[in-house]
């Protein structure tokens, strides 16, 4: 096993990835496989907790699978692997829910907001609790999440305490990683919310797969405001901010320079060079995608599958010898 520490990360299982995924969670993997030892996961499981299609779903799994492949997720230096084919993680979801509260799981706020939309169950109740095992389950010591998944972060690290505390010390107390810039991609179209698959308008966001033209209507259509320069300033200008943002993480440069350069550029102008830099920086990801032979693909994910669930395997052996699952009965140390 590597000497360095463990990164867990996580994404649901949908074609839909946009340019926020990409620059707030994807790219920050990428980056992240040199200096960590790192596990990448589709989690399937957490996909069925609102309403699905099974057909879709299996479609939109090994397109995830192959966008992460796209971007640059590596399987010579990753774990990366579909959740639902190693079951270690439901295993130990089962155990952290015996010391979870009900209070704990009634404050998240994710709970609320998709209960709302897709109905109430126990699965949406008790994701948090899946997420948790997922990262506890590989005894990660990081994780990148976004704001929006801090709460959940929060959680996985109360119960490693909770588990240690209890029964032993077994697991890691898990660190957030959030980049310092890409961490909220707002919405085009409304630029004070963050950028999402679900929103019903399709305007909204930029999607990795997306035709070039449609990545120049949208970005032509963004949301600006009724002002003329080109300044940084999120509570005033959250929308040119939100366009500086993207250019910046899609050329690498700084936003001081940026609005140096553009500061007395029309609006309609900067945006349409925002869309360039988009189309061009998508384009090396969308011939990757098309590129990939579905079978290969699916071959990298099976044997993703039996590395980790011998991974998690191993070390569910200590979970389960502390809470007197030891398989040699009567010798419970």
């Amino acid at each position: 096993m590597s000497d360095k520490k463990t990164v867990f990360s996580g994404i649901q299982p949908t074609g839909d990835i946009h340019i926020g995924n990409y620059l707030g969670a994807l790219r920050n993997w990428v980056n992240l496989q040199d200096s960590y030892d790192a596990i990448y996961c589709v989690v399937d499981l957490h996909a069925i907790t609102v309403p699905f299609d099974p057909v879709a779903l299996h479609r939109s799994r090994l397109n995830t699978a192959k966008l992460l492949l796209a971007v640059g997720v590596d399987p010579a230096r990753s774990l990366l692997y579909f959740q639902s084919q190693v079951p270690q993680h439901a295993e130990l979801s089962w155990m952290l829910s015996t010391i979870t509260s009900l209070g704990a799981l009634n404050r998240m706020t994710q709970f609320k907001e998709k209960a709302n939309k897709a109905g109430e169950n126990l699965g949406l109740f008790a994701y948090p609790v899946l997420m948790a095992a997922d990262i506890l389950v590989h005894k990660a010591h990081a994780v990148p999440v976004g704001d929006d998944q801090t709460q959940h972060l929060e959680l996985a690290r109360d119960l490693s305490e909770r588990f240690n505390s209890r029964y032993g010390e077994e697991f890691p107390v898990p660190e957030q990683i959030t980049p310092e810039m890409g961490a909220r991609i707002m919405s085009l179209k409304n630029p004070t919310t963050k950028m999402s698959k679900s929103d019903e308008d399709p305007n909204t966001r930029v999607l990795l797969l997306d035709e070039p033209d449609t990545i120049r209507k949208r970005f032509k259509a963004a949301v600006t405001d009724s002002e003329r320069e080109i300044r940084y300033d999120r509570e005033e200008k959250p929308g040119i901010s939100n366009l500086l943002d993207i250019l910046a993480l899609f050329t690498q440069r700084s936003i001081d320079d940026l609005v140096e350069e553009y500061h007395d550029t029309p609006y309609g102008h900067f945006k349409v060079t925002v869309g360039e830099a988009v189309v061009e920086g998508l384009s090396p990801i969308r011939s990757a995608f098309y590129g990939l032979d579905d079978e290969e693909v699916t071959r990298i994910m099976v044997k993703g599958a039996l590395d980790a669930r011998t991974r998690a395997e191993g070390e569910m052996a200590s979970v389960r010898k502390k809470l007197g699952f030891d398989a040699r009965l009567g010798q419970r140390a």
